[in-house]
């Protein structure tokens, strides 16, 4: 049976029913993880430990999400993205199953942190990375409206979960979230492999192999695509991504503390964080918009966002007056809403779209240093001075340094658009068994085929 390869991206067809399961995932795992705070109080009282020992379950589910992101990778590369979203969803769902079976933290420790999280990986990855394979021309829309769904859950999440909570107990609660975790596996259904010309010219890439490496050593290096770190552009770009990531959550963890500190109510600290996340919501589906007009170029459009979003966080402490400090809030969640689609469209232009799976593992760990630090950051910044200005101050700085640091991509300075980032290309008629080799990563695991295969290039 013949195998299409296309020219090109689809850019829309199958690829929304790609978008639409890439919401749902964002939805379900994003979502729960924000939405998780409402269980705290049900786990510290049940198990009567400190609500530092609690916060660590959240924690490490976050932690193993980001750093397992390059198995993600290697998995979707081995035997494609659908096999392995639906993979995640079943662990994802089981994690939540034994997590209602607990008897002690660490029991929680390990479903939701460690089952539960690793689950989660196995999901944002692939989905994303196909994303970026189905569209081209209206690809930050399409990240945009993927990611909408991460704030739209927030919102019904949380007093869903409340009301879980209150009716069925946290072991009932945590077996309904289960349940909802298996939609995962529709998710990753929706997944049609979709086998790119590019596939076949990375065959031919120079320095893909490694002579001196052991045979082993060499399907680790090409599952895990280990030669992104000679990438220099995909470094700068891993750099831009964890100043970015360590104040940007800064807010998540003080805004309300800080709204309090100043002497608003609960309720209106509580307020200016929807309206945050609205704002947020807002972002994302305009620059998304905005992006695939190409009135500018992404890597501008990402300085411009990420530096607007650092104002935003250096101003919030001159915000005295309740209406001041809403205006800087809905500022701050528009503006760090929209560069989220951008970094993740702006990703396959650095490292081709042939590499995808890879560069999105590996951004994906990386990146987690800067989430991890920014909150013991601002914290050692609040101790030291008694306020949370120092803090946001400081978080702005490190977003303004990253929108600087992009400019050290090759041809940032240039208002040309880019020559694409591909291999070489490679002869129209290929051999059958590299075709099939090249396939891998969205049709076939890795396994000898017959060397009758045929292969049909379809024309853009």
């Amino acid at each position: 049976m013949g195998t299409k390869v296309r020219n090109e991206a689809p850019d829309g067809g199958w690829g929304w029913m790609i978008v639409v399961s890439a919401f749902i995932q964002s939805a379900l795992v994003f979502g729960v993880i924000r939405s998780f705070g409402v269980f705290f109080v049900a786990f510290k009282d049940h198990f009567s430990e400190a609500a530092s020992t609690v916060s660590w379950i959240t924690s490490m589910a976050v932690a193993i999400q980001q750093f397992c992101s390059p198995v993600a990778s290697a998995l979707s590369n081995y035997f494609g993205a659908r096999l392995v979203v639906m993979l995640g969803g079943s662990i994802a769902s089981l994690g939540l199953i034994f997590a209602s079976l607990a008897t002690n933290l660490v029991h929680l420790y390990l479903s939701i942190g460690l089952l539960s999280g690793f689950g989660w990986a196995l999901v944002f990855t692939p989905s994303i990375a196909a994303i970026s394979r189905y569209f081209t021309k209206r690809r930050t829309l399409a990240m945009g409206l993927a990611f909408t769904g991460v704030g739209i859950s927030s919102f019904a999440f949380s007093p869903l979960f409340q009301y879980l909570l209150d009716e069925y107990g946290w072991q009932g609660a945590l077996l309904i979230i289960a349940g909802m975790m298996l939609n995962l596996l529709a998710c990753g259904a929706l997944i049609r492999p979709l086998t790119l010309k590019e596939d076949l010219a990375l065959l031919q890439r120079p320095g893909a192999s490694l002579s001196h490496c052991p045979a082993f050593c060499q399907t680790i290096t090409d599952l895990l695509d280990l030669t992104l770190f000679q990438h220099v552009p995909f470094l700068t770009f891993v750099l831009v991504i964890t100043l970015i990531n360590t104040g940007y959550f800064v807010p998540y963890f003080h805004l309300v503390a800080h709204t309090r500190s100043i002497g608003f109510s609960e309720y209106q600290a509580a307020f200016l964080m929807s309206a945050t996340a609205v704002s947020d919501l807002v972002g994302r589906l305009l620059s998304g918009w905005f992006a695939d007009r190409r009135s500018m170029r992404l890597v501008h459009i990402l300085a411009l966002w990420t530096s607007l979003t650092g104002v935003s966080l250096i101003v919030i402490p001159f915000g005295r007056t309740y209406v001041l400090l809403m205006l800087i809030g809905i500022a701050y969640g528009f503006f760090s809403g929209a560069l989220t689609p951008v970094v993740f469209s702006l990703l396959p232009e650095i490292v081709g779209i042939g590499r995808i799976y890879g560069a999105l593992g590996l951004l994906q760990m990386l990146e987690s240093v800067g989430g991890l630090l920014g909150a013991p950051i601002s914290g050692w910044i609040y101790d030291a001075t008694g306020n949370y200005t120092g803090s946001f101050v400081v978080a702005g700085i490190f977003l303004l340094l990253a929108s600087l640091v992009l400019f050290g991509l090759p041809s940032a300075l240039s208002c040309s658009s880019p020559p694409p980032a591909s291999p070489p290309e490679v002869e129209e008629e290929c051999k059958p068994m590299a075709v099939s080799n090249a396939l891998r990563a969205d049709q076939h695991p890795r396994k000898e085929l017959s060397d009758a295969a045929a292969t049909e290039v379809e024309t853009a």
